[in-house]
């Protein structure tokens, strides 16, 4: 394995060079467009973790798998659902009926038609517990799913048929208000089962990955870069002006800056913090910032005999956290401190806050040291604790100011462990070593659902080892609502159990950040912050 990565950092190093040396030769990559073909260069942050849409975990792999696949469902560029491979759906009156008209022109990457069956199979792919997707409970109102995913049932009892080879029926145990959303997304994505029969796991893979979405995966260099290419047999391939997107993987923000200002990079996927207010006086057209609906937090696993069984110290930790020096002095991006997990900003909801919000400082830690104090620990027997965090100039300067505030107010000192994006989400998802970690959460659908349902006991996304039978029992109450003004209230009352729980400290919430070259065409500021390549245009006026 060590010699594998030596080679394969020998193999990224020479990459970089050879990028380097295009740029001097001939300005940047895209100058593609030069030679007829029109070339995206997009920084994606850390690598993803893999192109299978029901195994991915993380917003950067459902960005590439965006690009990829399509569902029944997508997003136009300003952020309306409109159709995928549905060309029109309809719902019946009681919510529990969806029936889906898929295009006849819809094809996978090998020219053959996308097929209601298709979907049968990948629904069915996606809950079956063999798969072990993280998003398994992604469609958990679909009937039967839940029992599935527990292994109750087998895949195939799924509440969905194909009533011919292109018409698909869904049927749901509960109305959801939000279930066109789910379509939109990645676990809800078609596979190509004579693919996954044929090479199993490595399906995935470029050259094996069939895909039907606008792109097909060309090549894959890890560490580096994964470039995609036009898919030919798209339906709306017509529509489509980019020939070639090439996803740079940049795990380091100041790195990701460098790479955009030498002309590598026509878009960024972040802009690091210290960089921002000169980038503001130097770049203010190019510096694209808009709300989005995702907040940055510390979790903690519960399953941790020092965390799970002491929430005093989960509040004492929290307490000590001051986000308003975070965001304003750390982060300085302008994102709002974060009092609730919810962001706001959220149909047909308000976020309840943490209680201490406004309280002074001087409160919150007489308060927090009370409470530490409460839990057995003081100067003769300092709390020992690790907090990991992924790659990246941002998260370690928040983790050191994090065990700086816990150091002056609680008087311990927190062992910092910086861990590879994948190596992190694992171990996150593991349960196992991890103690408080880093991570963040964005809405990929708009709905206060899509931030609750991962402390739901029986989620698959669940990495807290959280379990409250009160909190679940709200959540069903909700789903249980075709009154959606009372659905929210116990939405509401579910995120206040769960904020007075302290499973996790929200630090703050995000703003989408991105510098988009001038030469881009087409970008449009949503609160979901989707921006399909499909979409994006190329025009370079010198």
């Amino acid at each position: 394995m060590a010699a594998r990565r030596v080679i394969a950092g020998i193999l990224a190093a020479v990459l970089l060079l050879a990028l380097a040396l295009v740029v001097l030769e001939r300005g940047g990559p895209a100058d593609d467009t030069a030679n007829g073909v029109v070339t995206l260069n997009r920084g994606v942050g850390p690598e993803p973790e893999t192109m299978d849409p029901h195994r991915a975990k993380t917003v950067q792999a459902h960005i590439v798998l965006h690009d990829l696949f399509e569902g029944l469902l997508r997003y136009s560029p300003g952020g309306d659902i409109v159709g995928g491979v549905a060309q029109r759906w309809q719902v019946s009156d009681d919510g529990l009926e969806y029936r889906f008209w898929l295009r006849a022109d819809a094809r996978w990457s090998t020219g053959e038609p996308v097929t209601a069956e298709d979907f049968v199979y990948s629904f069915r792919r996606l809950v079956d517990p063999a798969t072990a997707a993280f998003y398994a409970n992604h469609i958990s109102a679909v009937v039967n799913a839940d029992a599935i995913v527990a292994g109750e049932l087998p895949p195939d009892a799924l509440g969905v048929e194909a009533a011919n080879p292109r018409e698909l029926v869904v049927r749901l145990r509960q109305p959801t208000p939000y279930f066109l959303s789910l379509l939109t997304q990645p676990p809800t994505f078609p596979v190509d089962r004579a693919s996954i029969e044929r090479h199993g796991d490595a399906f995935a893979r470029p050259g094996n990955l069939v895909s039907n979405g606008a792109y097909v995966l060309a090549d894959w260099t890890l560490g580096s870069v994964l470039e995609l290419e036009r898919n030919v047999h798209y339906w709306d391939d017509a529509a489509t002006s980019i020939d070639v997107v090439r996803h740079f993987v940049t795990p380091e923000p100041s790195n990701e800056l460098y790479r955009y200002r030498a002309g590598e990079l026509d878009i960024t996927a972040t802009i690091p913090s210290e960089a921002f207010p000169r980038l503001k006086e130097e770049r203010p057209d190019e510096i694209r910032t808009a709300p989005l609906l995702g907040v940055y937090f510390y979790g903690m696993n519960l399953n941790h005999p020092e965390l799970g069984g002491k929430r005093a110290l989960r509040e004492a930790l929290s307490l000590a956290i001051d986000r308003e020096t975070l965001v304003e002095k750390v982060v300085a991006r302008g994102e709002p401190p974060a009092y609730s997990f919810v962001p706001p900003g959220v149909d047909n909801y308000e976020p309840p806050r943490l209680k201490f919000e406004d309280e002074a400082p001087a409160d919150r830690h007489a308060r927090a040291k009370r409470l530490y104090a409460e839990a057995g620990y003081g100067p003769d027997n300092p709390l020992e604790i690790e907090l990991r965090y992924n790659t990246s100039e941002t998260h370690e300067r928040i983790a050191i100011a994090a065990q700086e505030m816990w150091r002056e107010v609680l008087g311990f000192e927190a062992t910092l462990i910086n861990e590879e994006f994948r190596v992190l989400v694992a171990n996150v998802q593991a349960m196992e070593i991890t103690e408080i970690f880093r991570l963040n959460w964005t809405g990929e659908y708009n709905d206060a659902h899509a931030f609750l349902n991962i402390f739901a006991s029986d989620s698959s996304s669940n990495m807290f080892g959280y379990k409250n039978e009160e909190y679940d029992a709200l959540l069903e109450q909700a789903a249980a609502q075709t009154d959606l003004s009372r659905r929210r209230l116990y939405l509401e009352e579910a995120e206040r159990v769960l904020l007075a729980d302290h499973v996790v400290m929200p630090i703050y919430f995000y703003i989408s950040k991105h510098l988009v070259s001038p030469k881009v065409r087409g970008w449009r500021d949503n609160v979901l912050d989707y921006h399909y390549s499909q979409h994006l245009d190329i025009v370079d006026d010198r």
